[in-house]
């Protein structure tokens, strides 16, 4: 009876726009209400999380306090769901909240990540020179996995080699749109305008999410291996690309399975690694979240408490499949590069608090004797690349950046010499 009666209030209180459910949604969560809004989950979703679980996981958010502001929501295509996404923000930093509605107003999907609303309208960087490259708007894939993609190729006479960009962690778009910047966009247009092709395509779980959740064995092989050595192959058979000189750049978690994709595509020249992972995801999550707590000063009971839980066990708060842990639990990138006769290109910003330098120095201990093995980092870029200065934060992310150019000209630079 009480669940009849949970249900009735959220649909009553919810609305009928996917909108107006969304908006009432994020006001249960944010007075902590958390039954009413796990009452409109599907039957599927509650198969996959507990309300205790959801509940942890929102008191994570609820930690953050009052928001400073919350913007409009905005519906967004994403293989035809109904999915609506509201920016809250917070002083140290503004999240996505995303709720994917099925077509009997139920709750399929929902999470908070990091913002991609830009804070202003995005402008090409300076690097980038339009009329050195043409765009081609190609498939990645077949079904039921079909993915969007672009391939910027410079112009004049090829062949050109050819980057595959492999995306971060989370549903990213093509252009890995992170608050006001768009990394991918940046690397693909300045390195098509210094003669390197670039193809970068809708990652499977922003074009597919409910057929991702669905997938009772998915794992981040799914997720990011399969469809990076798919993309390889259709840069191979375009037209002025050098099938032999197709190269991978993973950023973060790309970088981490960036071994893994040269292990399934021998063809491959080599790969970029830009701020990948080493160690552990259970690692990175407490480090992770010290240094964001950190931030605040003086550590609040919650926040003991908050922290206390996840360093006992990282992933409690989270949704995270057995699988999907059970595939990474023997993985060691370094250890897989080591068996990997290929160039490598390893980057690193060194004000990075998500990926930081002991997971650079991890890859140097690893390779640092090779001499197909390259090694750079910079002191004032951030896990974006984007350059900055004092104490990192996640509210840096808000403001608009471009990847720097040096990192532009020394990955082009590498690719042409190889």
């Amino acid at each position: 009876m009480k669940t009849v009666l949970l249900l009735f209030a959220a649909i009553s209180a919810f609305g009928q726009s996917p909108e107006g459910r969304t908006k009432a949604a994020l006001d249960q969560l944010l007075a902590q209400k958390y039954d009413a809004f796990y009452a409109l989950f599907s039957p599927e979703m509650k198969g996959r999380i507990s309300l205790d679980t959801f509940s942890a996981q929102m008191g994570q958010i609820a930690a953050l306090g009052p928001p400073r502001s919350v913007d409009a929501p905005r519906t967004i295509p994403m293989g035809g769901s109904t999915v609506v996404v509201i920016t809250v923000h917070w002083a140290p930093v503004s999240l996505d909240f995303q709720v994917s509605w099925n077509k009997a107003g139920q709750v399929d999907g929902t999470y908070w990540r990091p913002t991609t609303a830009p804070q202003q309208p995005w402008q090409s960087p300076p690097y980038s020179h339009p009329e050195s490259f043409t765009v081609m708007e190609l498939t990645v894939g077949e079904d039921p996995w079909k993915l969007p993609a672009t391939l910027t190729i410079p112009k004049g006479d090829g062949p050109f080699p050819a980057l595959v960009l492999v995306h971060g962690s989370g549903p990213e778009d093509r252009d890995e749109m992170i608050g006001g910047s768009k990394v991918f966009r940046d690397l693909a247009e300045g390195l098509s305008s210094r003669g390197v092709a670039v193809l970068r395509y809708v990652k499977r779980t922003r074009q597919y999410p409910q057929q991702c959740m669905a997938e009772a064995n998915f794992t981040m092989t799914e997720e990011t291996v399969d469809d990076a050595v798919r993309a390889a192959d259709l840069v191979r058979k375009q037209p002025g690309i050098d099938p032999a000189r197709v190269f991978v750049l993973g950023h973060s978690q790309g970088g981490y399975m960036a071994p893994r994709i040269m292990k399934r595509d021998p063809k491959l020249a080599g790969f970029i690694v830009l701020a990948g992972n080493v160690r552990p995801l259970e690692d990175l999550i407490v480090e992770q979240t010290e240094y964001i707590l950190s931030l605040k000063g003086t550590l609040t009971a919650d926040d003991q408490a908050r922290l206390d839980a996840v360093r006992k066990n990282p992933f409690a708060g989270l949704h995270v499949p057995e699988p999907y842990l059970a595939d990474l639990k023997n993985y060691h990138p370094d250890a897989e590069a080591k068996t990997l006769d290929m160039p490598m290109l390893i980057l690193q910003g060194e004000r990075d608090y998500q990926v930081t330098m002991k997971d650079f120095a991890l890859w140097k201990t690893a390779l640092g004797g090779r001499r197909n093995v390259t090694f750079r980092s910079y002191p004032k870029l951030t896990h974006l690349f984007i350059a900055g200065e004092g104490k990192p934060s996640p509210a840096e992310y808000d403001k608009p950046g471009h990847v720097d150019e040096e990192v532009i000209a020394d990955i082009a630079q590498w690719v042409q010499r190889r």
